[in-house]
């Protein structure tokens, strides 16, 4: 996992600026979802999951950090998270997922203790 958790890795191979809205996101046990919204924001990367009627409460908050890699061909993106993983984590708060460094903190504290692979 990343050591800035909020930022996307070089390896993963996503491009800054690339719109990855609509891509499919994996899990490493299914897809999860849809990006709905995402960031590539320097220290504050992130995508906003619209997970459907998977989770209760239909939007998660993935730190770029979390992703393991972007297929643009197939519009995919690997995190190294299971399904459980990201369905315990924080709940979504849309009014405070920007800007909010106490509920960022929030968030990286969970998925830093995660064993993303």
């Amino acid at each position: 996992m990343s050591a800035n958790i909020w930022g996307y890795q070089p390896t993963t191979g996503h491009i800054a600026g690339t719109d990855l809205i609509g891509y499919t996101v994996e899990a490493t046990d299914g897809s999860i979802g849809k990006v709905d919204k995402h960031s590539d924001d320097v220290a504050s990367a992130y995508l906003v999951v619209d997970t459907g009627v998977w989770i209760f409460g239909q939007h998660v908050l993935l730190p770029a950090g979390t992703v393991n890699s972007v297929d643009e061909a197939e519009r995919k993106i690997y995190v190294g998270l299971t399904k459980d993983q990201i369905r315990e984590s924080p709940e979504f708060d849309k009014d405070k997922h920007i800007g909010d460094a106490g509920y960022h903190q929030q968030v990286a504290d969970y998925y830093q203790t995660q064993r993303c692979v």
